[in-house]
């Protein structure tokens, strides 16, 4: 393998758009599918929370790996107000979701970790997200395109659920879910660490 097709990297994530946001930065990874449980633990404050599980995932797929190359774990959570809003679990879970999200401002966090057996570095990248209003009406016509079942907050920025997004105030890729800069700039320090 010549220098320029070494892989470089794993991604701790059988999500698309990771895999995607990733494959923009230009570095060569291969993908570790795990199931890291993701439960948050009673009083754990929400950036904690979303830091923990990249930090898990990171650190399972190190386990996992089978060369020492670093692993990138990641994680995604919506925030409105002490409420943390996760994959919605059917249509009344997402309907709450939304209508809670409609004509408020939210945070989406997005917690970035690179992780080798001897350390873990995590970055958190927090953007605000302003919704316009919705109805009932549109809000189950967005569920019934399937977008919002398995993303936090039930809804995806980059699809449909755009035109809901009346101002967003930081990092557009972080709320997609990877932080491009702050990933790339994590993984540049690693890389020539070793060098």
């Amino acid at each position: 393998m010549n220098k320029h097709n070494e892989l470089q990297l794993y991604l701790a994530s059988g999500s698309p758009r990771r895999h995607e946001l990733l494959a923009q930065l230009g570095y060569r990874f291969e993908v570790l599918r795990l199931d890291v449980p993701e439960r948050r633990e009673e009083g754990e404050k929400a950036q904690d929370y979303v830091c923990r599980l990249a930090r898990d995932k990171a650190m399972a797929g190190v386990a996992a790996a089978p060369t020492m190359l670093p692993v990138l774990g990641a994680d995604t959570i919506v925030v409105l107000g002490d409420r943390v809003l996760e994959k919605p679990s059917d249509l009344l879970d997402a309907k709450d979701m939304l209508e809670a999200l409609s004509g408020k401002v939210h945070q989406v966090m997005t917690a970035v970790a690179l992780a080798t057996p001897d350390r873990c570095d995590v970055r958190l990248v927090t953007t605000n997200v302003a919704f316009r209003k919705l109805d009932e009406a549109e809000i189950e016509a967005y569920w019934r395109t399937g977008e919002p079942c398995d993303k936090a907050g039930a809804y995806a920025i980059q699809g449909i659920a755009g035109k809901f997004v009346s101002r967003i105030e930081g990092s557009y890729s972080a709320v997609v879910g990877l932080p491009l800069l702050e990933t790339d700039l994590l993984i540049k320090h690693h890389l020539e660490q070793i060098r």
